[in-house]
């Protein structure tokens, strides 16, 4: 195997104890911060090339987001990493009961193309927090990204203990083939089919896994709302880098009254953000790529299109972008094409249950309405369907999205905005079902990448207090047994 060499490398340097003491993970950790202040421009520049990301965009979502997770992670982990004392039972009141985090040794991060820093600096933050080595592979479809990520991040860590990997499906399947002791891969599609094969893998050595896999995000809107502030904040979250985020709304469900009021409203909404021309604006991204832009295109024949719709699969947007040309320097022309592909901001309507659209996650800039009579209908039709990554839930009245958050189920919920649950490092991130397993985020990601060792340190003396469960047995002994080991329920009282 190509890469057995290299994970035996970083498993004598986690054996070696080097990634353990608070002091490495720290410096490491600080780094990082180093490597996101030292290379933001190099970070625009190659989003920019693979997506044709916005700078304001990639700033929030590649850097600052990925700066409040690193400074959180430094601002707590001195207390993450301290023992966790425990509640004992009258025999061991003398005694150490705790809970120790360790890292698990060697650990893979598989990230994706759409938020190409973010989504493997997140979890490396709390691996690194957790004490672990690090294998990391990015996305080859973000290829400017990837190499950055590829030249870059060695300047940055310890190379006895962090590796990243490049290519593609290939070589990510040479790379599975290794033990780790976890896999945290995150995906860009709803179709559980690539996290069988991550799962497949990782239980032929028995590896903990977290799977990150998207999903159909429904957004339920009410009749009681305000029209305009759900289409700014719904257009907001479903054409943000161009629709290609995993926890965007994949699609509305309103009744007909309400579709009929979305319309004028999303439509000006999507001038307001991005002009009477989209194509021209600098603050809407593209498609990756031929591929993922054939997909999406296939799409619009759903429903009715009742604004955009229009694509340019020849458009060469990063001519003339807003960001410098710094990194063009150090490419050749093979390096820049084919450049992103153009997709307009496109609301379809009436769309049915069994439109093209409504079989697959979008991932793209398409934002589809299923028309429903009422909440009750809008639940059903959420829970007829696998569990989303995010439900979205719109209205004025309070008990209607409690309603929609209590009947549902999905990985996260998010009521009267989209997207901005993710902001906050204090919620958990992660899916349920076809959308994911496991969670991450702030703390969450440092116990994701900690092995919680349950651990009991005894006295060598006192050996009386034992002879209660030493042979021979009698009733005596179990009777006192029962009184010293036994938990009691509160509030319940004995009759004498």
């Amino acid at each position: 195997n190509p890469y057995a060499g290299l994970v035996s490398h970083l498993r004598a340097a986690w054996l070696s104890g080097k990634t353990r003491p608070m002091e490495y993970r720290r410096a490491q950790l600080e780094a990082l911060g180093r490597f996101l202040d030292e290379k933001k421009q190099d970070i625009l520049e190659a989003t920019a090339l693979d997506m044709g990301k916005p700078s304001f965009e990639a700033y929030f979502t590649e850097i600052l987001l990925c700066k409040n997770e690193l400074n959180t992670t430094l601002n707590n982990l001195c207390h993450w990493m301290k023992d966790e004392h425990v509640d004992k039972n009258l025999v061991t009141q003398l005694d150490c009961a705790f809970i120790r985090k360790d890292p698990y040794g060697v650990v893979l991060i598989i990230s994706p193309w759409n938020y190409p820093i973010q989504l493997f600096l997140v979890p490396l933050i709390g691996a690194i927090a957790a004490g672990n080595c690090v294998v990391i592979k990015p996305s080859e479809i973000s290829k400017h990204t990837e190499r950055l990520i590829a030249e870059m991040l060695s300047c940055y860590l310890d190379n006895d203990c962090f590796a990243v990997v490049t290519g593609g499906v290939q070589e990510t399947t040479r790379l599975l083939e290794n033990k780790f002791d976890y896999i945290f891969f995150t995906g860009t599609s709803c179709n559980p089919s690539v996290g069988r094969i991550i799962m497949t893998a990782a239980a032929k050595h028995l590896t903990p896994v977290t799977l990150e896999l998207g999903g159909k995000n429904p957004c339920y809107v009410s009749d009681c709302c305000d029209v305009q502030n759900v289409a700014r904040r719904v257009a907001w979250g479903r054409f943000f880098n161009a629709g290609q985020t995993c926890i965007a709304p994949d699609y509305v469900l309103c009744s007909v009254v309400m579709q009929e009021k979305l319309m004028p409203a999303l439509r000006e909404a999507i001038t307001e953000f991005y002009g009477p021309n989209p194509q021209e604006s600098p603050d809407f991204g593209r498609i990756v790529g031929d591929k993922q832009f054939r997909r999406v295109r296939a799409l619009l024949c759903s429903g009715r299109v009742a604004m955009g719709g229009q694509t340019d699969e020849k458009e060469r947007y990063i001519g003339e972008g807003p960001w410098s040309r710094g990194l063009w320097d150090h490419l050749c022309p093979s390096d820049v094409l084919p450049y992103p592909f153009s997709t307009a901001p496109t609301v379809l309507a009436d769309v049915l249950p069994s439109d093209p659209i409504m079989q697959e996650e979008i991932f793209g800039p398409i934002l589809p309405i299923v028309v429903v009579a009422n909440v009750d209908e809008a639940v059903d039709f959420i829970n007829a369907r696998p569990r989303p990554l995010v439900v979205y839930a719109f209205s004025c009245d309070s008990k209607v999205v409690n309603q929609v958050l209590e009947r549902t189920s999905s990985g996260g919920f998010c009521g009267n905005d989209t997207l901005m649950h993710v902001t906050l490092t204090s919620l958990p991130f992660g899916g349920i079902g076809n959308s994911g397993l496991g969670k991450y985020h702030g703390k969450f990601t440092f116990d994701t990448f900690s092995h919680h060792r349950a651990c009991l340190h005894r006295s060598m003396g006192l050996e009386t207090l034992n002879a209660l469960r030493y042979p021979p047995y009698n009733q005596q002994k179990l009777g006192l047994l029962t009184a010293t080991f036994e938990v009691k329920r509160k509030g319940m009282c004995t009759l004498l």
